[in-house]
């Protein structure tokens, strides 16, 4: 009889050099020498045949955010990681999705989703008309939508599985109300954690998730896991997207901010940073402010720059995401005194006039110039990015969520927009083209944008 231990050990060990049609040479090979019982066991056994970033963070992370190409096993990582938890001693799990149809197909019912991993008499029964899962061991699964973020007020969690993030219409809040939900430690006394997998782009939320303190990030290629794909999946896909940004992006599992035919490119903002300002001769706050409030609202633009020298820098990227217009206005009038700044710059084509009566709520005698727009967004940004690749313009430390949103600005990738979600406003941009447009174009002795 086959000594099974010493067997998975050394297959362990001779795959670890393979090539892709090695390793399913070898896997072939070896399934022959197994009865029925020692298959069942294997294929069990999630540990024999994860890879090295499938397996969780050995340190006491926050937050193990799984960036994968499609296809790489991100999905199959989530959820074997709440099983985990839950053998372990978790018993109250948030399940997350875009929306509740997604939740249902990918988190549960998908052939890595929860209902099928793992031996059938510890997995978890569904309660579709309560969204509910159950566990023999008394754990209990909550399924939310990002489609409803207030969905997620008033529970308490010890873990949660975050899918697909970057496909969410409310990432910002249903994170939020997430991470606050996260305040119960398990059983066996493990603090709240929350896994996030996700296929990566260039989002706002994403890269401040990212950068975030307790975050500690796994990127998983598409081409690691081609022994579970279909034979020809991968050189297909290869042939259509390998070395282009969406390649990147969907097989190799990186967040790419440099995109064909966008105003801006990542190393032409690179060239030019700064670590520190000069003495500036004059410094605005540039607001985009939200054309309505609420949580389906955009975010509120709100860029800090200065000049000298006929050369901007960008201060910093204040922007507020679903703000009332109350908060924004304080946060806005809050940057003019800490920057000792010399006027506000807001767009005023929808609304001008509440933007200002808001903000002389908070501080009457403040100076305010409105700008009317005359022509669309990405013209208004031309000559602005322009000024970019003479190395007019410095960002004074990194901005990630800006540079993102810079980089897909006149995209004309495939996928950039029309790929199901709603197509969000670029509200750090404009509100950086105000910025540099008040400071440079309209300047004395500048050049001016004649129809912004």
């Amino acid at each position: 009889m086959l000594n099974f231990k010493k067997f998975s050990l050394s297959f362990l060990a001779k795959t670890k050099t393979k090539t892709n049609e090695e390793m399913r040479a070898l896997l072939e090979a070896a399934w022959d020498k197994l009865n029925g019982w020692q298959r069942a066991l294997l294929l069990k056994r999630w540990r024999f045949w994860r890879r090295d970033n499938q397996a969780a963070p050995n340190s006491n992370f926050l937050v193990w955010l799984i960036l994968g190409g499609r296809g790489a096993g991100k999905t199959r990582a989530g959820a074997e990681w709440i099983r985990e938890r839950v053998r372990s001693g978790a018993r109250h799990i948030a399940l997350v999705a875009a929306n509740y149809i997604e939740a249902r197909a990918v988190m549960l019912d998908g052939q890595s989703g929860l209902l099928n991993i793992g031996h059938p008499s510890e997995r978890p029964k569904f309660i579709a008309s309560r969204r509910r899962l159950e566990w023999p061991n008394g754990a209990v699964g909550q399924i939310f939508s990002a489609e409803a973020p207030d969905g997620l007020r008033g529970s308490q969690f010890d873990a949660a599985w975050a899918d697909e993030f970057c496909a969410w219409n409310h990432a910002e809040e249903t994170l939020s109300n997430l991470r606050l939900a996260l305040r119960l430690d398990g059983q066996d006394g493990q603090a709240p954690q929350l896994v996030v997998t996700t296929t990566p782009r260039p989002s706002a939320e994403l890269i401040e998730l990212k950068a975030a303190e307790g975050v500690v990030t796994h990127t998983l290629r598409t081409a690691e896991n081609a022994h579970h794909l279909a034979r020809g999946f991968l050189e297909t896909m290869e042939a259509a997207y390998g070395g282009t940004p969406r390649g990147m992006q969907e097989l190799e599992g990186q967040i790419v901010t440099d995109w064909p035919g966008a105003l801006w490119t990542l190393s032409t903002i690179a060239k030019s940073r700064e670590t520190t300002a000069p003495e500036l001769d004059r410094i605005v706050i540039a607001l985009d402010p939200p054309t309505t409030s609420g949580p389906k609202s955009d975010a509120c633009g709100i860029i800090v720059a200065g000049v000298k020298d006929g050369r901007a820098y960008v201060l910093q990227d204040a922007t507020l995401g679903q703000a009332a217009p109350e908060d924004w206005a304080a946060r806005t009038v809050a940057l003019f005194e800490t920057y000792n700044a010399d006027c506000i710059i807001a767009e005023g084509n929808q609304g001008g006039e509440m933007v200002e009566s808001v903000l002389r709520q908070i501080a009457p005698n403040l100076p305010i110039t409105r700008r009317h727009a005359r022509r669309s967004k990405q013209a208004r940004a031309e000559p602005i990015s322009h000024l970019y690749s003479r190395r007019l313009v410095s960002h004074v430390g990194r901005f990630d969520a800006l540079e993102a949103q810079m980089c897909r600005m006149g995209s004309k990738d495939v996928g950039a927009k029309g790929d199901g979600r709603k197509s969000k406003s670029p509200d750090r941009v404009d509100a950086l083209v105000w910025a540099i447009d008040a400071l440079l174009m309209r300047g004395s002795g500048g050049a001016r944008v004649r129809a912004v």
